[in-house]
């Protein structure tokens, strides 16, 4: 049984290297890169508060596809330079986005999201998927939010 669980009152760093560990301890033997991305999405989920989805969405040609997530039904296919997640792939740059409604183009999935953080998962040079962040709170994503998850993704890169 795995019971990974973030520290009581950690503070934000605390938080990611906690997470991070639990990452690491679920996906580093296995290869199953839908496994690892499923108990990543899981762990988002229960560490990270004020969430109202959190998941992947994988590159697949000139598009990202919908992978694992926790939240509720979301766009299945977004086109590289297209709201925010596709913003991140094409430009291989975290996106933290305070207010979504004033993110020109912005896809809405869930009429609840009003902030976003999206890091992209780069492998050899390549967007292999994005890491989407959703909150229904405005502002929820700051710099340690961003720095946090890119560490999380570059742990992933090659588990992905």
């Amino acid at each position: 049984m795995f019971d990974y669980k973030p520290t009581d009152g950690a503070s934000k760093p605390q938080l990611y290297d906690d997470l991070c560990s639990a990452a690491d301890a679920l996906t580093r033997d296995e290869p199953d890169a839908v496994a690892n991305m499923a108990n990543v999405a899981a762990l988002l989920a229960d560490f990270l508060p004020d969430l109202n989805w959190a998941g992947f969405y994988r590159t697949l040609g000139s598009e990202l596809v919908l992978g694992p997530f926790i939240g509720r039904p979301a766009c299945i296919r977004i086109a590289w330079g297209q709201g925010v997640c596709g913003t991140a792939a094409a430009s291989a740059q975290t996106q933290i986005v305070p207010d979504v409604h004033a993110f020109a183009g912005h896809i809405a999935c869930d009429a609840h999201t009003r902030s976003e953080l999206v890091v992209p998962v780069v492998r050899d040079g390549n967007v292999v998927a994005v890491i989407d962040l959703d909150s229904p709170t405005p502002a929820r994503f700051d710099t340690e939010d961003a720095a946090g998850i890119e560490r999380l993704a570059m742990m992933l890169a090659e588990r992905i």
